[in-house]
């Protein structure tokens, strides 16, 4: 049974181990060069303070290479669901073939079992070794991008560590108990992404952020989360300023932010979510915000606006936190996945004939 199923499954096997092993080779020979360039770089900008120029530069020269590994890694578990998970009973089904190993002294559980066993092994290790090279190779890149590029971003924690592994598992049993139920190759297949792309999309939005409580704080106005400010004009009459926060919370780089407001000294809101607040107390004619000479200087600006006591309020989950929810949210998909199993068996013992 083994040998047959392995029969069956080496042509797709084969060529999803030439495109690894050419992905792996292409990381690990530039691996060591980008891990280099970093380092020499941050030596360089410590000294000068220009760490943050540096990182933008950085990032900037490989955000292509970046964004594309990491869709690698996010459509492999889908792919093995759809193209492996969701045939490898219909295909079956649609032929009869099933019938004749049926009447060959293999019971459905073993049939099964193998199946599963083998192709569903072969995913996992896939998708693990893809994201774990990948997770390699990107470090460098994970430390300097941007906010929303950063390691705990949702877009980009799915394609780090070992959660892939965790993807492709329940992607495939998820494809196989759909193709096993529906028992039509093209509408399983189409409802497999449907239904893991759904509840890819409900884990970083609904799920992860609450894995474990986020810490929530308030924060003096900086550099480190302010982009900037404007001044609204009234023909020649300044408005009050406009202060625009960033999606960071000083002190805690890499953060994922959930929320970030902007409190008045009062503690009322009067912006969040990266829309503009006004602060009303600040002239803007006069004093540290006042653009006599020329624009007035952020720094200073933000030096009376603090002692004022406008404060930025921040939800988020830290970056040390990043492997806790990696196990958490694999844990999750494994029992979904054993869950899936678990009735696919009983199905099949039960139901298909």
């Amino acid at each position: 049974m083994i040998w047959l199923t392995w029969r069956q499954f080496r042509g797709s096997a084969a060529a999803v181990a030439a495109l690894l092993v050419v992905l792996t080779a292409v990381l690990a020979l530039s691996g060591p060069g980008l891990a280099s360039r970093y380092s020499a770089g941050i030596t360089a900008c410590v000294q000068d303070d220009t760490c943050g120029q540096f990182f933008d530069r950085f990032f900037g020269q490989y955000d292509t290479p970046f964004m594309a590994v990491s869709l690698i890694v996010l459509l492999l578990p889908a792919l093995a669901g759809i193209f492996w998970g969701a045939p490898l009973i219909t295909r079956e089904m649609e032929a009869d073939t099933h019938l004749l190993v049926w009447n060959q002294s293999i019971t459905r559980s073993r049939w099964l079992a193998v199946k599963l066993g083998l192709t569903g092994l072969t995913a996992m290790a896939a998708a693990g070794l893809c994201g774990l090279v990948v997770t390699w190779w990107s470090a460098p890149l994970d430390r300097s991008a941007p906010e929303d590029l950063a390691l705990m971003a949702p877009l980009v924690f799915g394609a780090r560590g070992i959660a892939p592994m965790g993807y492709a598992a329940f992607a495939f049993v998820l494809g196989v108990t759909v193709g096993m139920t529906v028992r039509r190759t093209l509408p399983a297949m189409a409802l497999t992404l449907a239904v893991f792309a759904t509840i890819q999309l409900a884990m970083p939005l609904l799920i992860r952020p609450h894995l474990i409580p986020p810490v929530t704080g308030a924060f003096e106005l900086s550099e480190a989360n302010v982009d900037g400010f404007s001044i609204n004009r009234d023909g020649d009459k300044a408005g009050p300023m406009e202060i625009h926060l960033r999606s960071a919370v000083p002190g805690h780089a890499g953060a994922w932010v959930l929320s970030s407001r902007m409190i008045d000294p009062s503690g009322r809101t009067i912006a969040e979510n990266g829309l503009p607040g006004a602060v009303k107390e600040v002239s803007t004619t006069s004093g540290p915000c006042a653009p006599t000479g020329g624009p007035p200087g952020l720094d200073t600006c933000l030096v009376e606006i603090n002692r004022l006591g406008y404060r930025q309020q921040a939800t988020y989950q830290p970056l040390d936190r990043f492997w806790p929810f990696q196990w958490i949210e694999t844990g999750i998909y494994a029992l979904l996945t054993l869950g899936l199993t678990g009735f696919a068996f009983r199905w099949i013992r039960r139901r298909l004939s």
